[in-house]
This record gives C-alpha cells, sequence and structure tokens, in this order.
C-alpha cells in the first residue's frame, strides 16, 4: 500500500497533465469524448482489467482499457488488514482521496472498507490505485497508465464531477460465468454484486449504491 505526503503539492500531477494532456485530448477526440467529462472505473479481477468509461451525453462510454500491471489475493472480498486480498465492492473516490504524490507516482484511494465493508467488520487501508508494476492489496497499473487514468478523473474532478465511482468485481459477471460459480463460498455475495454490474449494463450508467438489509442495493 503507497505511502503518502499531503504536505507536498501537485507538482507531480501538474507535470503529467503537462506532457501528456495533447496526446490525451486527441484521443478523446477520436472516440466524440470531452475533456473533463464525469468519469466512471470499472476493475475486474480475473481478466486483470481496469476499464475507463466517460460520460457520453446520458451514457457513459468505454475510453480504454488497462491492463492490471500488480495485484495480489485470490477471488472474492479483502476481509482484514494485511491479508494480501484486493477488494471487491463499490467505492467512489472524492478530491480528497487523490494522491498525487504517491510513493508509487500517482494514486488515488478507493475509499475501502465502505460502509458495507465496515458493517462486517473488515477492517484495511490506504487502498489504493497507483502506479508501479507490484502491489499488495491494490492495483498496480505501471506509471506510464496511472498518468492516463489519474489525469482523465481530475480532470473530471475539477470540470465538477463531486466524486467518481470505482466498482470493482472478480469477473465479468455475465450469465455463462455466473452459471459457473457453483456452490462457491462467495457466491451470495457475487450475486449481489451482479445486481450493479448488470445495472451498469443494462442503463449505461453506474447506480447509486446504499446498503440496506445487510445487503448492496440500487439506485437511480
Amino acid at each position: 500500500m503507497p505511502s503518502e505526503s499531503s504536505s507536498d503539492s501537485n507538482d507531480r500531477a501538474a507535470a503529467v497533465r503537462s506532457r501528456i494532456e495533447g496526446a490525451l485530448r486527441a484521443s478523446l477526440t477520436e472516440k466524440g469524448l470531452e475533456w473533463g467529462a464525469p468519469v466512471f472505473i470499472r476493475i475486474v479481477k480475473e481478466e486483470r482489467e481496469l476499464e475507463l468509461w466517460l460520460k457520453d451525453g446520458e451514457r457513459f462510454k468505454l475510453f480504454r482499457k488497462y491492463p492490471i500491471a500488480g495485484m495480489s489475493g485470490q477471488l472474492g472480498p479483502k476481509l482484514a488488514e494485511g491479508d494480501r486480498q484486493a477488494p471487491e465492492g463499490f467505492y467512489y473516490v472524492p478530491p480528497s482521496m487523490m494522491h498525487p504524490r504517491s510513493r508509487y507516482h500517482l494514486a488515488f484511494n478507493l475509499g475501502y472498507p465502505n460502509a458495507y465493508d465496515r458493517a462486517r467488520g473488515r477492517t484495511g487501508s490506504f487502498i489504493m490505485v497507483h502506479g508501479s508494476r507490484f502491489s499488495v492489496g491494490c492495483f498496480a497499473m505501471t506509471d506510464a497508465k496511472i498518468e492516463e487514468i489519474y489525469t482523465l478523473c481530475d480532470a473530471a474532478l475539477e470540470g465538477g464531477q463531486p466524486f467518481f465511482r470505482v466498482h470493482v468485481f472478480p469477473f465479468h459477471m455475465t450469465e455463462a460465468r455466473m452459471k459457473a460459480v457453483g456452490q462457491h463460498r462467495w457466491k451470495d455475495f457475487w450475486f449481489n454484486l451482479e445486481e450493479g454490474y448488470r445495472w451498469f449494463e443494462e442503463k449505461g450508467t453506474p447506480p447509486d449504491v446504499i446498503v440496506r438489509g445487510g445487503r448492496y442495493a440500487f439506485q437511480d
């Protein structure tokens, strides 16, 4: 997990943005997307992918898929500090959880444990998406890839998005893949996650997520 230094300025992020903004803007234009548009991130552990989506009208459009360079643990949620697991669930990142001076280049904190995790006594801290190729419990994207991801998320926050959502799934929750879950110990948890996965697949926009009756619940 990366250590942070909140006393430092945003000089690193600003320098990165100055260097890559032109190419990023051109890539966005090619896909009909706008700089500063709201973002949504979906992480899929089995496929080791981070998907970055930008809002286009009333729906979100996939900008890029990034391979996850470093991730530890097995499929299933994070339960305790030091278990080397990366989490699964529904998280969000406000400006205060952006870390431009991470020891691992650039990073943002997922906000684990969330309300669902805390209700189950799950513990852990500083679970990040960050640069570098190595990670224990976080998602390492390489320095080059985190520069793009961080810069577009930062631009969205600057553009007025109050926070961006990060949804972490064990795998792409297709009908066939869910049938293969069988009697896995996390079956019930994963079927609850699938509700949020399918919401986005069908509506093209991530749901507001709350905890009700010990489960995730989803609403507009």
